[in-house]
């Protein structure tokens, strides 16, 4: 009898058959009435696999007496207890850069998209319209200054791609300046709104970075500044971010994240009234090459754990 592994997240056919293929029992969280019954049903389960904002909780640990190790398909782990893991010894791992190349493409796309009001051009057209009738003038990318919100693996593929695409002059804001960046470190994320053309969100979700884009951020990065969110959802706050776009303090976002996931945003209806803003439904990391590399990341962690050799991908548990 294979282990069992149970999916709290939806899983593709590929992504099924190559767990099955190296021995594993896959059971699906999705074809449980909810995921209550599927944790409940988990006396056997030894690993699970989650997602940063799905994570898994210390009470839902407890139903689960033969866990041994959560591994989370993303880079995101932010809903993992890890306290609880500690305690109990059982491993996380999670999947880091899989998705870097595929979301920082999106990132820029997505900043180009709403500096170039690319979707209010498109319905524009779709209308009757064209080019005598139109009055939009958006913003070039190149030359200006890009400032990066977490300069980590995806934020480091976004200023490469910026600098050496574009031209762009990079400044980024960490908890502390990332050792040998060629890039302008600054230690207040108020400055570097100040000083940037457009910002770039790409730091992970949880307590630390709740709301780190707020009113006085949204403010400093000014009238002719856009954001771009490709993060997490809790880094901005949401209502800050309506009210800059109402009073025009901002000149427009693009946005793949948002507070409220993984159900639908409660106030997605808002923000989609401003024609300067596109949203997309958190769908950046959404590529087969990606998908691919974290298939085969978890897997070498699952094998890992189960032979008992060091994870090649841990999460730090360390109090």
């Amino acid at each position: 009898m294979g282990i069992a592994v149970l999916a709290l997240v939806g899983l593709s056919p590929e992504r099924v058959a190559a767990l099955t293929a190296a021995g594993y029992v896959v059971r699906e969280g999705k074809k449980y009435a909810n995921r209550t019954d599927a944790l409940r049903d988990g006396g056997d389960v030894r690993a699970v696999l989650t997602n940063g904002r799905g994570g898994l909780s210390g009470d839902e640990m407890k139903l689960l007496p033969n866990l041994e190790i959560v591994c989370a398909v993303g880079a995101g782990y932010e809903a993992v207890d890890l306290d609880t893991a500690r305690s109990r010894g059982i491993a996380v791992a999670n999947c880091p850069g899989t998705n870097a190349s595929a979301v920082a493409d999106f990132a820029m796309m997505l900043l180009m998209a709403s500096t170039r009001h690319l979707l209010q051009a498109d319905r524009f057209v779709r209308a009757g319209g064209w080019q005598d009738q139109w009055r939009v003038e958006t913003p070039t990318l190149s030359g200006k200054r890009l400032g990066i919100l977490g300069l980590g693996t995806i934020g480091g593929q976004i200023a490469h791609r910026a600098a050496r695409g574009f031209d762009m002059e990079i400044g980024y804001h960490n908890r502390t300046a990332v050792a040998g960046s060629a890039y302008r470190y600054f230690d207040s994320l108020i400055e570097l709104a100040t000083w940037a053309d457009f910002l770039v969100v790409a730091a992970p979700g949880g307590a630390g970075t709740r709301h780190l884009v707020n009113a006085a951020v949204l403010a400093a990065l000014g009238p002719k500044g856009y954001l771009v969110n490709i993060g997490r959802g809790t880094v901005v706050d949401t209502a800050a971010l309506i009210d800059a776009l109402q009073a025009k303090r901002i000149a427009g976002a693009g946005l793949d994240v948002l507070e409220g996931e993984p159900s639908v945003p409660p106030r997605l209806p808002e923000l989609l009234q401003f024609d300067n803003v596109v949203v997309t439904p958190h769908c950046a990391g959404r590529a087969p090459e990606a998908r691919t590399a974290a298939t085969a990341l978890i897997l070498a962690n699952l094998n890992a754990h189960f032979a008992g050799k060091p994870l090649p991908s841990p999460v730090s548990l360390k109090a």
